[in-house]
């Protein structure tokens, strides 16, 4: 993968070695580049890799002085020297690489340019391999490091300098204890390497181990290392910290505890099956006593399928329907229907089915509320108000209802043969503001008007029915240019936490208002 050119410097007398040397082909990966005393390229000798030295005909002060002359620290130093020169060099002198004895044939120095550059090589390869394994342990999250046999940590990866929080000077060739700061090394630590050594085969365990900032715990994968010999000479291992993921899987684990719970003791009935019906994947305790079991193995046998077969013939279909109008994932429904017992009792049951995926495959979700007190308790208030309707329709000619949150209301009843005029103004479908508004603007005495408006309105009966659920209010109509005294009667209907209702009839009290009027005029010419 790497490229390397190397600057040779061929300095000295000129001889057939630096022609050789010349002509020599680079090996894969590299390139050569030569100069040389040439007053133009002697300022490139600081730059140079290898620097050959042709010593012959020279004294050892005098090729010494040549040699070193420009040489960088990193530069190679080869001299070629004559054989009786040699005892000259071969003492005190570090920077000198290799000696080379001239005059040599041409295949010797073939030979030994080739081994140098194998040599070269090697240290290069060295180097890419190193920084391939640097580059690989130090850039991933996972601990990671190298033993001896006697549990000394030779190397180690960035991520385990960051969990001991020291420096790698402070942890390679040390052990564990002083890296762990604990006062002894660790039994399950050291058991777990001799087994490695002992077996000689990677072993995986978890470990939890006591570090200074409190216990951690460990996946680790150990394997052998080996000697020249083929013997063990120590371990790798690598571990992944699980301390976090084994505290989430506690809660998630008490929470599951947690959750089934509440899933057993709830008061709303959970079912989970399949989409055609037949497998019930989960059911609650709720679920079976709202649709009439003691076991889910009693519920199936009677015929779940889809529906339980305590639910009632004619609500089944129309469930069944509802159920199968889900589609795709998401997708629910609100349902209402009802189930009978074995002992007769009926139950209305109030329910949401949702269509999930669950493990790659389409479920139902369904939720089941006994609702059954709630619409007797309905039925009663619908009898109850009826009751109030018919009341009010025996002595009224004119009763209408309205909704006092909405507005909205309906014609209960009407018999126009007492002057009321309701027919004109009152439909089936009606509103409080815009139905009396016309009936007050076409019927109502001009003067009552605005008063009657006032009375009549959302904000007023809602104030005077709070109090008192009953509210009175005496108004005149004009029929034919004639003038009748007429009354309202507004009944609060709808319970304190439900809707806020009235019901408002609508008579003449012209014949009472008169006779009373007549009696007090008798009354007063009396005393007069």
């Amino acid at each position: 993968m790497y490229h390397c050119c190397i600057h040779f410097y061929l300095t000295g007398r000129a001889c057939r070695a630096f022609e050789v040397i010349k002509e020599m082909t680079p090996l894969v990966h590299f390139s050569h580049v030569f100069s040389g005393d040439d007053r133009q390229e002697e300022g490139r000798r600081e730059s140079a890799d290898v620097i050959f030295v042709n010593a012959e005909g020279m004294d050892k002060e005098e090729a010494l002085r040549l040699s070193l002359r420009g040489k960088s620290e990193r530069a190679e130093l080869i001299l070629l020297a004559r054989e009786e020169q040699i005892p000259f060099f071969s003492e005190g002198i570090s920077e000198i690489s290799d000696i080379w004895r001239m005059p040599a044939p041409e295949e010797e120095i073939r030979f030994r340019f080739l081994r140098w550059q194998q040599s070269y090589k090697m240290r290069k390869d060295f180097w890419q391999t190193q920084q391939y394994l640097d580059a690989t342990i130090n850039h991933i999250p996972n601990l990671i490091w190298y033993k001896d046999k006697n549990g000394i940590h030779e190397k180690v990866n960035d991520s385990f300098l960051k969990t001991v929080n020291k420096e790698r000077a402070q942890v390679e060739g040390k052990g564990h204890a002083y890296i762990w700061d604990v006062e002894e090394d660790d039994p399950a630590c050291i058991e777990s390497e001799l087994e490695v050594m002992r077996k000689e085969q990677t072993c995986v365990s978890e470990e939890t181990i006591r570090a200074g900032d409190g216990m951690r715990t460990l996946t680790t994968y150990k394997s052998p290392l080996y000697d020249l010999d083929g013997s063990v000479m120590g371990t790798v291992g690598v571990a992944i910290d699980v301390t976090q993921e084994r505290a989430y899987e506690q809660e998630i684990i008490s929470k599951n505890q947690t959750l089934e719970t509440i899933f057993t003791t709830i008061d709303c009935g959970v079912i989970r099956h399949t989409v055609d019906g037949e497998h019930v994947l989960s059911i609650n305790r709720a679920a079976l006593q709202i649709l009439g079991y003691e076991t889910q193995e009693e519920m199936i046998r009677d015929g779940f399928c889809l529906t339980a077969a305590s639910v009632l013939e004619e609500d089944r279909e129309k469930l069944n329907k509802d159920i199968k109008t889900l589609k795709k994932e998401g997708d629910s429904v609100s349902v209402e229907y009802r189930v009978r017992h074995n002992d007769g009792e009926v139950l209305h049951i109030m329910g949401n089915i949702k269509l999930l995926k669950e493990n790659g495959r389409l479920i139902y979700q369904r939720f089941l509320l006994d609702c059954t007190a709630q619409k007797q308790q309905e039925k009663r208030n619908e009898r109850r108000q009826m009751e109030l309707f018919q009341a009010l329709s025996i002595d009224y000619n004119l009763v209408c209802f309205f909704d006092l949150d909405t507005g909205g209301g309906i014609c209960l009843r009407d018999e126009n043969n007492r002057g009321m005029q309701g027919d004109l103004v009152f439909g089936r479908e009606i509103s409080l503001k815009e139905s009396m508004e016309q009936y007050i603007q076409e019927f109502v005495f001009e003067e009552d008007r605005e008063m009657l408006r006032r009375a009549i309105s959302v904000e007023v009966l809602k104030e005077r029915l709070a109090v008192k659920k009953i509210y009175y209010i005496n108004y005149r109509v004009l029929q034919d240019g004639k003038m009748i005294y007429s009354q309202v009667k507004a009944v609060r209907t709808g319970t304190e936490s439900g809707n806020f209702g009235a019901v408002l009839g609508f008579r003449s009290v012209d014949g009472e208002i008169r006779r009373e009027m007549e009696q007090r005029t008798l009354l007063e010419d009396a005393l007069f």
